[in-house]
């Protein structure tokens, strides 16, 4: 018997005992690297959903994490014992048409690991312990942390948004947010060639974390954003509320392209005919496909330093002391859980 960090209501958060067996064909056995606590887990925790993705039964959150292997099961060669490994928390089907037109992410069969969206739920990877199939770890021989590995799906994640976002050699780009899905797409658009990045956060914290990682210029409010009016070539909305997506629409240049990241309110008001006369592109990113092995590629090459963003690693069994502490803006951006010593 392991221990898993389980929600069972809104602020609800508990560490109980877990089931762990041998792995079967295919399958391996991971002891938790490090696992790091996201926004939607956030939303999880404060209201028992994200968007339509709502709690119904006792939920182990967590998507964000690195491993270390401890069982194989049969037939297993893409790992071995005392591995190091990230983890994709994707398990697409493979066959559906959207994984068929290489566009995994929008699975319509999709087991997403940390994920309220399937039911019956299956637990994330807030565990002690796991079974997960070989397809979904991928070895990591580098002199680089558990923790850094850790930060390959976030990175996934910005790294999404700006191949969404298309050709950046050169441009200005916006980043609204500084959290860390943020400043992964200051890091990804920086990797893509863009010549000048700002980004908007009213937090001091977060901006001058953004500056730490490659932006150009942070903004804090509404009147400095305005001075890039007409400046902008692309906008990545890695905050999701609704005046970030307000300031993107406001400065974004004529014939721009706008990429929503962040999950905003389902009844917030959409500004549709600035769309319209302004001829702007407005696209979606969610999740990610192929962004998660250039994600693992870019750690193990130490293109991107994830290690500024990481705040705290706090061990699993005070995980609500973890989950509380990363609600708080101004104290956190990336907090971790790591095994118990």
């Amino acid at each position: 018997m392991s221990f898993a960090c389980t929600l069972h209501a809104p602020m609800d958060l508990r560490v109980d005992p877990h089931p762990v067996g041998e792995p079967g064909p295919g399958e391996v056995r991971v002891r938790l690297g490090a696992g790091g606590i996201c926004g939607s887990d956030l939303h999880y925790y404060q209201h028992g959903r994200i968007g339509a993705f709502a709690l119904r039964a006792p939920f182990v959150p967590g998507h964000e994490a690195s491993g270390v292997v401890e069982v194989v099961g049969e037939g297993v060669q893409r790992v071995q014992p005392g591995q190091r490994v990230a983890i994709n928390p994707s398990h697409p089907c493979g066959q559906c048409r959207a994984c068929r037109a290489g566009r995994a992410n929008l699975c319509d069969h999709m087991v997403y690991l940390g994920s309220a969206a399937i039911f019956p739920h299956r637990p994330g990877l807030f565990r002690a312990q796991f079974l997960i199939g070989q397809a979904q770890l991928t070895p990591i021989d580098e002199d680089i942390g558990l923790d850094e590995i850790a930060c390959a799906e976030p990175l996934s994640i910005g790294l999404h948004a700006v191949h969404r976002a298309g050709p950046l050699l050169g441009a200005t780009v916006l980043v609204t947010g500084a959290g860390t899905i943020g400043c992964m797409a200051v890091m990804a658009a920086r990797l893509a060639g863009a010549q000048t990045v700002v980004v908007s956060d009213p937090t001091p914290r977060a901006r001058a974390l953004a500056l730490t990682v490659g932006a150009d210029a942070v903004v804090g409010s509404d009147d400095e954003l305005q001075a890039w009016r007409d400046r902008v070539d692309i906008a990545i909305e890695a905050a999701g509320h609704p005046a970030a997506l307000a300031g993107a629409f406001g400065v974004v240049r004529r014939g721009g392209r706008i990429v929503q990241v962040g999950t905003l309110p389902n009844d917030m008001p959409f500004p549709a005919n600035t769309l319209m006369a302004r001829e702007l592109d407005y696209v979606g990113a969610f999740r990610a496909d192929r962004a998660f092995d250039w994600a693992v590629q870019a750690l193990r090459s130490r293109r991107v330093d994830v290690r500024p963003l990481i705040t705290a690693k706090v061990p699993l069994s005070r995980a609500k002391e973890a989950f509380d502490l990363a609600l708080d803006r101004n104290a956190s951006t990336k907090v971790l859980l790591v095994p118990d010593n």
